[in-house]
């Protein structure tokens, strides 16, 4: 038997103790009561035992409960994880099972749906459950007391998107009503303006159930805002989440859009080329437009977590700012200031100009609230114009000026700009796979700075097959490429000929030196 501080057993220990003094006493003087000492000292040592064995009787039962307890724990989190978590995000939400990420806190989040699993089933009311499609835009829609826009931005993207195009998207429209009556004249309105759309799968209406949203009578008031304000962007913040859930298995990206805004033309191809083309995986937000949350583009892979955060915090910040602090908890540092977070979320957020997305409602789907709000770089006169380009690695031997390098440039993010060039000089594009290249466009100078133009450059291609000086077309150079043009006044273009065959680079080639800068307002390598 051990003696611990705080024990029971401390005053049994002392009491023992107390008894080896007495025995000591008795056995020095037997003849004074000895025999008194040695029954009170055995009568002790039953206690002492008895108290023992009570002692490990609490214990055993104390383990016994404490078993109890977790075996009741353990039973509810596998219940919730099984039930939860396969049941409702992976077949509820329609999503698959093989996915990594798990979302297994909607109940703690939204705990009006515990134990109504069929409250995350969405009403899919038109669609042929397309997936594996390169990017998927969801439109999140709700009843407007003025005038309605959604028409016109499904024409609008629909029109500017190419066959090929519409084959690798998928458009979610999310009626964010449960009025059964409403949700099913506005899909049909749909169906009906698009019934190409609807076939092909390029295009889903969906709508929540009718209990997904819970009781919000009561949202508590913030940042000054007026009840019916609150109430109004607290629905908001769940009818994306909800719609980020639904279309996250359909694609690689997904781009977050609205009702009422109107796209450039080649938008797909933008948006794709841009994500694509980047160079670090870090980034978390790639941005089409400066307004809200109009043309926020981000990996299908990260909405798990994206709209855990937004849950989280559903009812105390509009979805903009909450976006924000998202980055902020990621990446800044409490200890520094705030441009040096600025420096840190500006790695995952990164902008593309000009924006491909305009809003034009002027009445806001909250009630009375007129608003005229202008992406003011959507038809902003630049001093460089973007492309499509196709993925590639960029090189150069000019000196580049400042900022803007030719990685930049090839992505539509800004001109290229270089300190004069000398004879030999180049500006490389080498593809990792041979490409069917159908022709090029490349303009110098621009107006700020418009006699900063290639002078004397040949464009060259390098093919993928062999061709001879007696079958060549073209001039051919001694590393084997092609000259196919040349830049006259500042501006080289042309068409290049199939007999060429796929092609494995293109490179401007600077003849002699010149006495002015170099700076390249366009880049365009065409596909189609």
């Amino acid at each position: 038997m051990r003696c611990r501080n705080g024990s029971l057993l401390t005053f049994f220990c002392l009491a023992a103790f107390l008894s080896l003094s007495w025995y000591a006493a008795w056995y020095g003087d037997r003849a004074n009561g000895g025999e008194l000492y040695e029954k009170q000292f055995f009568d002790l040592q039953q206690r002492l035992f008895l108290a023992e064995q009570e002692n490990q009787k609490r214990s055993r039962d104390l383990s016994t409960v404490l078993d109890e307890i977790k075996r009741a724990v353990e039973e509810k989190r596998n219940a919730f994880e099984n039930h939860t978590v396969e049941e409702i995000r992976w077949k509820v939400l329609n999503m698959s099972s093989r996915l990594p990420v798990q979302f297994a806190n909607v109940y703690m989040f939204l705990p009006h749906l515990h134990g109504h699993e069929e409250q995350m089933q969405p009403n899919v009311l038109y669609g042929q459950d397309r997936t594996g499609v390169s990017i998927v835009f969801g439109i999140p829609t709700v009843k407007r007391d003025k005038q309605s826009y959604l028409m016109d931005t499904l024409n609008s993207i629909f029109s500017e998107l190419t066959a090929n195009e519409k084959r690798d998207c998928v458009v979610v429209v999310f009626i964010a009503e449960v009025n059964h009556d409403y949700v099913n004249a506005l899909a049909n309105a749909i169906k009906n303006n698009f019934p190409q759309e609807i076939e092909s799968g390029v295009l889903e209406i969906v709508s929540p159930p009718v209990n997904y949203y819970p009781d919000l009578s009561n949202i508590k008031e913030t940042f000054g805002d007026s009840k019916e304000r609150v109430r109004w962007r607290t629905k908001q913040n769940l009818d994306y989440s909800f719609l980020m859930l639904y279309a996250q298995p359909k694609g690689t990206y997904y781009l977050q859009l609205e009702d009422d805004i109107v796209a450039k033309p080649q938008f797909f191809q933008y948006l794709k080329s841009f994500a694509t083309q980047q160079t670090s995986d870090d980034w978390l937000i790639l941005e089409f437009s400066q307004l809200g949350f109009i043309g926020k583009m981000f990996r299908s892979k990260d909405l798990p977590f994206l709209t855990e955060f937004f849950l989280m915090f559903y009812k105390d910040k509009p979805i903009d700012w909450l976006l924000d602090h998202f980055l902020w908890v990621k990446v800044c540092n409490p200890e520094k200031d705030a441009k040096h977070c600025d420096r840190q979320k500006s790695n995952l957020r990164i902008r593309y100009r000009p924006s491909l997305f305009q809003h034009i409602g002027t009445h806001s789907s909250l009630s009375g609230k007129i608003q005229n709000l202008k992406d003011k770089d959507f038809d902003k006169k630049l001093l460089y114009k973007a492309h499509p380009n196709p993925s590639a690695k960029v090189s150069t031997s000019l000196k580049i000026y400042q900022q803007y390098n030719l990685e930049k440039a090839y992505m539509g993010q800004e001109c290229f700009w270089a300190f004069s060039p000398v004879a030999g000089d180049f500006i490389l594009f080498e593809f990792a796979e041979p490409l069917p290249v159908k022709g090029y466009l490349f303009k110098s100078g621009n107006i700020e700075h418009p006699g900063d133009k290639l002078f004397n450059t040949t464009v060259e291609v390098l093919p993928a097959k062999n061709i001879s000086k007696a079958t060549a077309d073209f001039p051919i150079i001694e590393d084997g490429y092609l000259q196919i043009g040349k830049f006259v006044s500042g501006v080289a273009e042309g068409v290049i000929s199939p007999s060429i065959g796929k092609i494995k680079a293109v490179r401007l080639k600077i003849l002699s030196e010149s006495p002015v800068w170099a700076l390249l307002s366009e880049i365009f390598i065409k596909m189609d």
